[in-house]
Formats: C-alpha cells, sequence, structure tokens
C-alpha cells in the first residue's frame, strides 16, 4: 500500500542523512519505526550491530602491525633511554 506523507523539512533532512549513514532506504527506516510504534515489535539489533552502525567497528588502522607490538618497542626504548643501555 502506498501512503503520502509531508514531512517538515528538519524531519526529511535528518531521515536522509540516517539513510545515508545506515545505508537504508526511507521507506525500510519508516516502516521499521511504524511497527515498533503500532505492533509493539522490537527489532532489537545485536551489540556488534549498534557498534558497526556508530562506526566503532573497523575505525581503527594499525597499518598493518600490532598495536601491541608498537607499544612494546616504546617502552623498551624508553628503558633503555633511562638507564642508558
Amino acid at each position: 500500500m502506498t501512503t503520502t506523507v509531508r514531512l517538515p523539512l528538519r524531519v526529511e533532512q535528518a531521515l536522509a542523512t540516517y539513510c545515508v549513514e545506515t545505508r537504508r532506504t526511507k521507506s525500510e527506516v519508516i516502516v521499521e519505526l511504524l511497527e515498533q510504534r503500532f505492533m509493539g515489535t522490537d527489532t532489537e539489533r545485536t551489540p556488534y550491530e549498534l557498534a558497526q552502525e556508530a562506526g566503532f567497528i573497523g575505525c581503527v588502522d594499525s597499518r598493518g602491525k600490532s598495536s601491541a607490538a608498537g607499544t612494546k618497542g616504546r617502552v623498551v626504548a624508553a628503558i633503555r633511554k633511562k638507564h642508558g643501555r
């Protein structure tokens, strides 16, 4: 069924931004929100999905090195500098 809704400009812009960020269509987002509101369906996402949406997953670039290895090297260098070895 097709339904037309007039949205205030600020709501339309927020919806468009959200759709771009989450790579979903406006229809998908609106249908999900209406289902949650009227049918009590809670389409809960997993913590992984929430973290991915927030940009926490895949946000660290170690450039092929282990971040622990880099830290270890800095600690060893600091100790050698302090103790002159």
